[in-house]
């Protein structure tokens, strides 16, 4: 890999014919297609990796890697496992039991879809959008229906990452509808192999990647951009294609991290704070042993009701992991807090669940990962849901300008697999075809 220095005495100036902002999946797979196509292509990250929300690694003290971002393949991804098979990477189903620990009572198969046909149903009869708070309030008043209303809340918040006054119902309701989370093999090995694929053959094909380089400010005019970094440097190209989160898109100016566009870009900011970007905090854990085997025989996934509500092992890999997850509003109330807090409250929540004492926990415990992506630098959040009139809103972020500045990025994309890394690929792929066509 090439990548640029930290500091730029001579400030140094670079010329191409396109720019591609973000080395995550869009912004890999966009560079691939492009210089096979026979573009010039300069991809900058800020990161000192690729990947961007996509993080696989082996912190001190694991045995074996771990996914501090993405991790699961949700629903059918095509293109997703397409890749895969092309990259030679293999994946496996999840195993195991779910169990629910609700009013401190444990329950097994615990299933979210079969508790709650009467949602479903409801929500198949409504003729206009709204948000999901709003249509419980609506159709299940009343102390009878305080149980439905809170496990529809609790799954919107934590497998989506949203907040139910924002999350749109007709969204859920084809989610829910499709199953959900029924269906989430992994990579094996994780998906950071993929995303290294990616990077290979897009430098393979002529696209150089420039790592640690931080992109401040794009100023613009039809057929010419200037794109200026933190350390001064300087990159000029015809077009460039912006695949930074939504994250980035929704900070105030004042904000550090804010990415300035010159002229401005009100259209596309305005319809960026109206889509949902979600905080979410992975905390992976290791021990010994599979300690909890005998109270929670083949555990796959364990929901609760605790500060770190939802946690899941790695059948059928049988190694002593277990993560746990919090999001949504959850993950935005601890968006300041630190590791130390964060792993403190892991701890605490899974010595209840497990029903062992702290201690034990502690004697147990070999290593700890604590990744907290709303207090991410260049990401600031973990991934994108659907608002009410988001179709719209992401219609005009992707929207290209002047046949000079592209968009791509999971958020932008339209489609059953909003919010993951198929959506990334999705629409990277389509805005290298959209920048191809327009100077074919």
């Amino acid at each position: 890999m090439n990548k640029s220095p930290n500091t730029a005495p001579s400030r140094p100036e670079h010329q191409t014919e396109v720019l591609i902002i973000g080395a995550g999946a869009a912004g890999l797979l966009a560079a691939r297609d492009l210089a096979a196509a026979g573009r010039q292509v300069l991809l900058l990250e800020a990161r000192e990796r690729v990947g961007g929300r996509v993080h696989t690694l082996t912190p001190p003290g694991f045995t074996q890697p771990i996914e501090a971002g993405a991790e699961f393949m949700h629903g059918a991804v095509p293109l997703t496992r397409a890749l895969l098979a092309a990259a030679g990477i293999g994946w496996q189903d999840t195993a195991g039991r779910t169990y629910i620990v609700r009013d401190g009572q444990l329950q097994a198969d615990a299933d979210f879809f079969a508790q709650l046909p009467l949602l479903v149903e409801k929500l198949e009869l409504l003729t206009e959008d709204l948000p999901l708070a709003e249509f419980l309030a609506r159709e299940f008043p009343g102390a009878q229906h305080a149980q439905l209303r809170a496990t529809a809340t609790q799954f919107a918040e934590g497998y989506d990452a949203a907040d139910t006054h924002r999350v749109s119902a007709w969204a859920l309701r084809d989610e829910w509808a499709a199953g959900g989370a029924d269906d989430s093999p992994r990579p094996v090995g994780g998906y950071g192999p993929l995303l290294h694929w990616l990077a290979a053959q897009a430098q393979a094909a002529g696209a150089t990647l420039h790592l640690a380089t931080v992109v401040q400010e794009i100023r613009w005019q039809p057929s010419s951009v200037e794109v200026l970094t933190e350390t001064g440097a300087k990159y000029h190209a015809q077009q460039v294609l912006c695949t930074v989160p939504l994250g980035v898109w929704q900070l105030p100016a004042d904000q550090p991290g804010y990415l300035r566009f010159m002229p401005d870009l009100p259209a596309h900011r305005a319809a960026a704070a109206q889509l949902g970007f979600g905080p979410v905090i992975k905390i992976v854990l290791e021990f010994r042993e599979v300690f909890w085997h005998e109270r929670l025989p083949e555990l796959e996934f364990l929901l609760s009701e605790a500060p770190v509500p939802t946690w899941w092992s790695q059948l059928p890999n049988p190694c002593p992991q277990l993560t746990g997850w919090v999001a949504g509003p959850a993950a935005q109330r601890l968006q300041a807090a630190s590791a130390e807090t964060i792993l403190q409250l892991a701890l605490d929540s899974l010595a209840e669940l497990l029903a062992v004492s702290p201690l034990v926990l502690q004697e147990q415990l070999c290593a700890s990962h604590v990744r907290n992506w709303g207090a991410e630098p260049y990401a600031y959040g973990a991934y994108s849901y659907p608002t009410v009139g988001s179709r719209a809103a992401r219609a005009a972020l992707a929207t290209p300008v002047a046949g000079t500045l592209f968009f791509a990025g999971e958020g932008l994309h339209e489609g059953p697999d909003a919010g993951t890394v198929e959506a990334a690929l999705r629409s990277g792929q389509a805005a290298a075809c959209t920048l191809l066509a327009s100077r074919a």
